[in-house]
């Protein structure tokens, strides 16, 4: 069943919102040039700027080096950054899903070890999830841990791993016993990689864009101790659905493709043509709608409550939205117009970057087999 709960950010927020935009003015010597696709800017003096503010890790607890406080104020805090286009890529994973990963399932010795270092923007988690040759089919990954005296030893590979050749550990899904029949899920479980020490090595793929975020990741007879794996063995389907909430319903979903609109507005100025206008407008009732809909989210992950199908719901909607923003800016501007403009530059980025859009997190067509699952369609 889907169900969005009609929810309002608090009026804390606001102030809140204004420390954000004071926090990046007064570090705009690191934020570079703004892009708000949450994978273009890496930066570790940002991310540990960003720390010291407690601005990562913001919902955990204070054991851990968190800051108690709410989804919402982590909410605001994100789509200001994202608004900006500041550098959040080194941290982002760990502070998004891994670090709740690790709170969730993770061993005494685990919250204690990693999620510290991760406030602090000194931590940065990839993760492991995709594989090549098996297409969007999670529960047909074929690396596999076997156990050894000591620890597992992992053979396989990993593939559209996002900045595993500057981050310090991967989660990755291994199997680590044979499936059931046909219960795939069954024999699943999560392994932390050091991606420094461990032996794994690590490829990067370069992009149309020249950028080297997407990696790919070969386990050959890689040894990693037995506390490294989170929760129970076996458990790993359970563990790695439930992250993919964080990873799907979050403001970035919708906003990599805003620096677009930003440039566009600015560039029509105060007093747009019917048609630029109209992109606008439309482009504004889209992004007012997604935002309700990502907040909604964030509301009931504040709540406890499980989100798989609305997560996966404004995933799928937010990129198809990115997707057509583009698209709709072009039209509406001349050749003549955009030429040597900021916009340009922003529409020309985006094009290059889109396709990974509808990838990384799940594809469409994944996405709409949870949503018509949890509808009762499928």
């Amino acid at each position: 069943m889907l169900e969005l709960d009609r929810v309002s950010l608090p009026e804390s927020s606001e102030s809140l919102r204004h420390e954000v935009r004071g926090f990046l003015e007064e570090h705009r010597d690191l934020v570079g040039e703004p892009n708000s696709d949450f994978t273009t800017g890496y930066s570790p003096e940002f991310s540990r700027a960003l720390g010291k503010r407690g601005w990562i890790g913001m919902t955990w607890p204070k054991a851990f080096g968190g800051g108690d406080r709410t989804f919402f104020d982590r909410y605001v805090i994100t789509e200001e950054l994202l608004a900006a286009g500041a550098p959040v890529s080194a941290h982002w994973i760990a502070d998004r899903q891994s670090g709740p990963l690790l709170l969730r399932f993770g061993s005494e010795k685990q919250k204690q070890t990693y999620l510290p270092p991760i406030t602090r923007g000194e931590s940065f988690f990839s993760i492991g999830m995709s594989e090549p040759n098996t297409g969007s089919d999670l529960a047909s990954v074929r690396t596999a841990a076997k156990k050894v005296d000591g620890g597992w030893v992992i053979n396989g590979s990993k593939i559209w791993t996002t900045d595993a050749h500057r981050n310090h550990f991967l989660i990755a899904l291994v199997r680590t016993s044979p499936a059931q029949g046909e219960n795939r899920h069954v024999g699943l479980s999560q392994i932390v990689v050091d991606l420094r020490n461990d032996g794994a090595k690590v490829r990067p793929i370069r992009n149309m864009a020249g950028g080297e975020d997407f990696n790919e990741i070969v386990f050959e007879d890689v040894l990693v101790p037995d506390d490294r794996i989170v929760g129970e063995p076996g458990n790993g389907w359970k563990q790695v659905t439930s992250e993919l909430s964080y990873e799907r319903s979050g403001p970035e979903r919708f906003l990599s493709a805003f620096r677009v609109l930003v440039e566009f507005v600015r560039l029509v100025g105060p007093n747009p043509l019917p048609h630029e206008a109209a992109v606008i407008g439309r482009a504004s009732a889209h992004l007012m709608t997604l935002r309700k809909m990502s907040a909604s989210v964030a509301g009931m992950l504040n709540e406890g409550k499980q989100v798989d199908v609305e997560a996966s719901l404004v995933k799928e909607l937010g990129n198809n939205f990115e997707k057509l923003l583009p698209e709709m800016t072009r039209l509406a501007t001349s050749s003549a117009r955009g030429a040597g403009t900021a916009w340009r530059s922003a529409y020309e980025q985006t094009q290059l970057l889109s396709p990974s859009f509808t990838l990384r997190g799940g594809t469409r067509e994944i996405l709409r087999g949870v949503i018509a699952r949890g509808l009762g369609l499928r």
